[in-house]
């Protein structure tokens, strides 16, 4: 099987997969920390991955996409080695983050929720990062940064491409 082409021609690794479910296999509805932890491992949840997990618990591989896609947590694509998110709650929302989107998504040439192609960044808004007293807000990874301007916003995302 090949791997997203985002990855990739090579094969994906499944050893490290077939460890975890092992340590799972006599654990009763241990499907979303077997997920989790595979997610870890992968950076996402791979079609094969879950195919693996679905083929090794008996388990029907549509019950497996159900849990991946329901809870927010799990992704099923690649994400970038840096991941921003906008903050779109009420504050923020009011004060620009519409704005700082686009220039995000012009800067990287990305749409929200996109990877860009070399991998390196990730956009998502976020309906609340708990910080309104610095909006409009983002986050680059751990990283908080307020009271944002577009041009402040386009620094700051140049400043992760060096």
């Amino acid at each position: 099987m090949e791997a997203s082409k985002k990855n990739g021609p090579e094969e994906l690794n499944l050893q490290p997969l077939d460890k975890l479910i092992s340590k799972y296999a006599s654990i009763k509805g241990a499907i979303i920390p077997l997920l989790q932890e595979a997610q870890k491992i992968y950076g996402y949840l791979p079609a094969e991955a879950l195919q693996r997990i679905a083929d090794k618990t008996n388990t029907d591989v549509s019950q497996i996409y159900g849990v991946a896609t329901f809870y927010t947590q799990f992704r099923l694509e690649p994400v970038g080695k840096h991941l921003i998110r906008v903050c779109h709650g009420t504050a923020c929302h009011v004060s620009g983050a519409e704005r700082i989107t686009e220039v995000c998504e012009e800067e990287l040439s990305i749409k929200d929720g996109e990877t860009s192609d070399d991998l390196q960044f990730t956009l998502g808004s976020v309906a609340c990062l708990g910080c309104c007293s610095l909006a409009p807000v983002m986050m680059i990874d751990e990283q908080t940064h307020g009271r944002l301007t577009d041009r402040e916003t386009r620094k700051i995302i140049r400043k992760f491409r060096k």
